[in-house]
């Protein structure tokens, strides 16, 4: 081994050394000199351990493993896998009488027959002796002297405090006198960075900073190297200011209090005089705590308070006195600051309560006759409740989906009884109809009927849209009020309903089974009547292509399908044009068709803020859809994994909600503007607006990210309050950053009185046929919005001919679908997660970084 051969010499001389410090001390401790056979006698074991121990550590730490591995393996050890504890014992112990030093030979060489030598060494060692005990004795004097004045020291931290402080205080008032004097005010900039170039904005002024802290955020100009180059604040500088201060100050109280004596002995230990220097070398020590307890003090000072003591000498009982009515009058200050701040927050809180709170108060008894469906999915509830509105002088029906409402609309104007369809963007007038089918969100307060229908009252929970649900039910003016909803909504709606009188609830059952599969689901078991189930659109899509290439007909739905679409898909399942469904839980909204199973094909979803496993209800309502009474009178359902825990929670009972949203409504607006008048001061206020307990608050961030883009504008400036909001409320897409720029351009044509721009329409891929169809509605939400209902004609006509070849191309196409970015017409795969390829998305966002939306000309 080479590096035996190496280490071997390293070991000897250090070796070497070691006897010889060990020689030294032996002889140092001896009165009289020993001879050298003496010492061999006496310390003959103990030299010879010295290299076994030297050359034992040498080997371990300098011999690598592998080298150790390869000696040992020469001596027949079995060395692969052992812990590397082991094989540093094993090779230790083989190195043991590896070509051992002969330690005694070395000495008697060295020594023997050199009484001169050995008598040279022994004198050598007794001075050494002499001189180590002296500088032991010198020590423990200067560490006397040093004790005394720490002593002193000790004592001025302890009793002087105020003192000091005060004196601190004064240098720092007159060095703040002086910047404020000569130093000029910096711009204030993004970071610290030295990178962004300081402006000059001219002097400070006093009125700017109730208090020290508040300046000490400024720039002094300087550069702070020690904090990355970073332009330094007044903050590092007076603190640094502070520390010399104080340490300098401590040092000269210490010299004026030491005593005669005391310096007469630093003088005769050190050999040199006590100056303050020297006194601040040991004080430095004791003052981090002081310093920043000092410092921490400074910083709440009412900077006028300091200001005004710069000119006055420091006098230690006359600047006491100030600081003592400076102290007082700051209580008293601070009391007044707090009785105001209280008086602000109480104003605050009743403004709150009379804008917000009183709205969401359970509705204290009205004469109304209240009707609960409540019961499972797909047992007739909506059928009786519309029966009951049917009969009546009058009607509402508030619907979840524009599908439904639309629904509702086609079978009462089928059976004779005219009825007007509003959706928002889209509106069917019909002759003397007296009875109206809506979606929830176009629900007015004012306007009364005989009888009103809410449907899928449990969507209050929803936290986009549950405050909908939360005006039906509490605002709803008529003489007979039916609610449908599942049974975890029961005690939330009886709860908002209140002191009521009349309640009337009916409870419904299935009268078909649901039965779960024991298999688990794969794609290669669909039937006819089968329902797959997924939670993307780009899902539905893959999936209804893998099952036509198999030869199924397939009918599809996913939430931003046209309704006009979804309709016609699936009129086609229910006239057994297509066998199969696949769609998103959009199925579970209200749609009866004849489904023989629900097939889950996953069991977890998006719900817009992460992925999660499906609760108890979701399944639940999904679920429910398979069997129709007379056709398959078991509704079967299946899983494609963990079947054990999807049952139990299809089987398990419904847990009640506990809360429901709300969000403002126009009462709310109109007792805002009492107040304030503009929406930036009404979305601060709803951020603070407690919740009362039992809802949640919409957190209406989609209408406050729309009113960013035009705060300040002429938009806003010339529109008034409720005018804006009504269309910061508008229900589209406002995460399509073409159909906000869109929304934006209209927003500008009605303030300026110019035309209303038409809607983006391009005729090619799917997606770009279901976003012009999403261009088209938020166009006609604007032509309903402004009474401007004859251009909203041909414009829901122009959306139906969209509609139509979104249903040609998912009838006719979708086998060889692919999927392509909506902005360059990319293809791209059905697994990117995206509408808009990555190039794209490159692309919009540099030009989102230059301010591209932001510049356009009507901002500036």
């Amino acid at each position: 081994m080479n590096k035996l051969t190496t280490v071997y010499p390293q070991a000897v001389e250090h070796t070497k050394r070691k006897i010889t410090e060990d020689i030294e001390r032996y002889l140092e401790e001896k009165e009289f000199i020993p001879t050298f056979e003496q010492y061999i006698a006496d310390r003959h074991n103990y030299v010879e351990q010295i290299w076994v121990n030297v050359w034992l550590n040498k080997i371990t730490n300098d011999v690598s493993k592998r080298e150790k591995k390869a000696f040992l393996t020469e001596r027949n050890y079995e060395v692969d896998g052992v812990d590397k504890k082991i094989i540093n014992r094993l090779f230790r112990n083989e190195m043991r009488d590896y070509r051992p030093f002969n330690v005694i030979g070395w000495l008697k060489e060295r020594f023997s027959g050199k009484e001169q030598e050995w008598n040279e060494l022994f004198d050598k060692a007794k001075m050494n002796y002499a001189k180590r005990k002296e500088e032991e004795r010198l020590a423990e004097k200067r560490k006397k002297v040093e004790s005394n004045i720490e002593a002193v020291l000790q004592e001025i931290m302890e009793q002087d405090q105020e003192h000091l402080y005060l004196y601190i205080r004064h240098r720092v008032s007159r060095q703040l006198a002086s910047d404020f004097k000569a130093k000029p005010k910096y711009r204030k900039i993004e970071t610290f960075k030295i990178e962004e170039e300081l402006e000059e904005i001219g002097p400070f002024s006093p009125k700017d900073y109730f208090t020290v802290s508040k300046f000490f955020d400024e720039l002094t100009g300087a550069v702070q190297k020690a904090y990355y180059w970073e332009y330094e604040r007044y903050l590092f500088a007076y603190q640094r200011f502070i520390n010399e201060k104080l340490r300098l100050y401590v040092s000269k109280l210490v010299l004026e209090r030491l005593s005669s004596e005391t310096y007469t002995q630093y003088n005769e230990v050190f050999n040199q005089p006590l100056t303050d220097i020297r006194v601040s070398v040991i004080v430095k020590p004791y003052l981090p705590y002081w310093e920043k307890r000092f410092f921490s003090n400074i910083q709440s000072e009412l900077l006028d308070d300091l200001l005004s003591l710069a000119e006055v000498p420091f006098d230690m009982d006359e600047h006491k006195k100030i600081y003592h009515n400076d102290l007082i009058e700051r209580e008293r200050k601070k009391a007044e600051e707090e009785a105001e701040a209280k008086r602000k927050q109480e104003e605050e809180a009743r403004i709150l309560d009379d804008i917000f709170g009183r709205e969401y108060r359970p509705s204290s008894g009205r004469n109304i006759r209240y009707v609960l469906h409540i019961g499972e999915t797909n047992t007739g509830k909506t059928h009786h409740a519309l029966e009951r509105m049917k009969a009546a002088s009058s009607g509402l029906y508030l619907a979840p989906l524009r599908l439904l409402a639309l629904e509702v609309y086609d079978k009462l104007n089928a059976e004779g009884i005219p009825c007007t369809l509003k959706t928002g963007e889209e509106e069917k007038t019909v002759e003397g109809a007296a009875h109206n089918s809506c979606t929830v969100e176009m629900f007015h307060e004012k306007e009364f009927y005989d009888v009103v229908v809410i449907d899928e009252a449990q969507m209050i929970a929803d936290k986009d849209r549950g405050f909908s649900w939360y005006k039906a039910v509490t605002k709803a003016n008529a003489n007979e009020v039916h609610i449908i909803g599942s049974r975890n909504a029961e005690s939330m709606v009886l709860e908002l309903l209140g002191d009521s009188e009349e309640v009337e609830i009916h409870d419904y059952t299935r009268d078909i089974p649901l039965k779960v599969e024991r298999k688990e689901f794969k794609m290669s078991h669909t039937k006819k009547g089968d329902a797959l189930v997924c939670f993307s659109r780009r899902r539905v899509l893959e999936t209804a292509s893998q099952l036509q290439k198999n030869g199924h007909s397939v009918s599809m739905i996913y939430g931003s399908m046209p309704p006009e679409t979804r309709k016609k898909q699936m009129q086609r399942f229910i006239e057994g044009e297509t066998t199969v469904i696949v769609s998103t839980d959009a199925i579970g909204m209200g749609l009866n068709l004849p489904i023989r199973r629900i097939a889950f094909l996953e069991n977890e979803k998006f719900d817009g803020t992460r992925r999660r496993r499906l609760t108890s209800q979701e399944i639940k309502q999904i679920a429910g859809r398979a069997g129709r009474k007379g056709i398959y009178d078991v509704g079967k359902v299946a899983f494609t994994s963990e079947i054990k825990i999807m049952k139990h929670l299809l089987q398990q009972e419904d847990e009640s909600i506990q809360s429901f949203a709300i969000a403002p409504t126009n009462a709310v607006f109109e007792r805002f503007q009492k107040y304030y008048r503009d929406l930036g001061t009404f979305f601060e206020l709803w951020e603070k607006f407690q919740s009362p307990k039992g809802t949640k608050k919409a957190s209406l961030s989609e209408e406050r990210d729309l009113y960013e883009t035009i705060r300040g504008t002429e938009i806003e400036a010339r529109l008034s309050m409720m005018d804006l909001y009504g269309f910061l409320h508008l229900p589209f897409s406002s995460k399509e950053p073409g159909l906000t720029e869109q929304w934006q351009e209209k927003m500008l044509a009605i303030v300026r009185g110019d035309d209303l721009p038409e809607p983006q329409i391009v005729k090619g891929a799917l997606e770009e046929l279901e976003l012009s169809y999403k261009s088209i509605g938020l166009h006609l939400l604007f032509l309903y919005r402004l009474e401007r209902r004859t251009e909203a004609i041909y414009w829901e006509r122009v959306r139906e001919e969209i509609s139509d070849g979104v249903h040609e191309v998912l009838k006719n196409d979708v086998r060889n679908l692919s999927k392509k970015c909506k902005y360059c017409g990319k293809s791209m795969s059905w697994e990117h997660e995206f509408t808009m390829c990555d190039d794209c998305h490159k692309s919009r966002y540099r030009q989102r970084e230059r301010g591209a939306y932001r510049n356009r000309k009507y901002y500036r």
